[in-house]
């Protein structure tokens, strides 16, 4: 018996949205879309593989709009700066859709880089399909892989984005000092909190 057209649309669409994006990678699994080339906020076209340092990689989603990212900016920063002086690559992502949040464009995300300070790359994944491969969620949302390319820990910066004086747990800080050491972190997966990534064609 053949099925109306409605009851097979319906029944397809979970398909069509688990195709659309990937699960998140657990720990262990290697780095997605590593070779992908993203506009650097100097110009530069790089891939995470570009930035992978000798000790290890740090994937930080990111963006310019979310209030979380920006409660968490100056640790992020000092966070970056400490992982690269040992041998930790830093990229940040943005990987929304620019028409979906005001302040989110390219030229915008290199007033902010410039502001700041950054000291690491900050690129726009223009398709959204590096976000799409991390089954990136949130701003800020922090992947971090040890000097084989596997993932060592995903989730939050620390335990307080809005009072850095009250952080218990600094999870990310832990997580490189571990990943240095050639060591797991004793904490590999937290929950990251922030901002809803929107994803160019959701």
């Amino acid at each position: 018996m053949r099925r109306p057209l409605r009851m097979v649309l319906i029944a397809a669409v979970p398909a069509l949205v688990a195709a659309w994006v990937a699960a998140t990678p657990a720990i262990g699994d290697a780095i997605p879309a590593v070779s992908v080339k993203m506009d650097n906020v100097d110009g530069r076209k790089l891939s995470i593989a570009d930035v992978a340092g000798a000790h290890g990689t740090l994937v930080i989603f990111s963006c310019n709009h979310c209030p979380w990212v920006r409660a968490w900016e100056d640790r992020i920063i000092a966070a970056a700066a400490d992982a690269t002086a040992r041998g930790v690559g830093v990229i940040a992502i943005n990987s929304n859709d620019p028409s979906a949040y005001v302040g989110d464009s390219f030229a915008e995300m290199q007033e902010r880089a410039k502001a700041k300070g950054y000291g690491f790359p900050y690129v726009m994944d223009a398709t959204s399909d590096v976000g799409r491969a991390f089954g990136a969620t949130h701003t800020p949302e922090v992947f971090l892989f040890d000097a084989h390319g596997k993932l060592a820990y995903h989730g939050a910066i620390d335990d307080n984005a809005r009072d850095a004086a009250k952080v218990t747990h600094r999870y990310l800080q832990d997580a490189v000092d571990a990943v240095v050491a050639g060591k797991a972190p004793a904490v590999p997966e937290t929950r990251a909190l922030g901002c809803s990534i929107q994803l160019r064609g959701q």
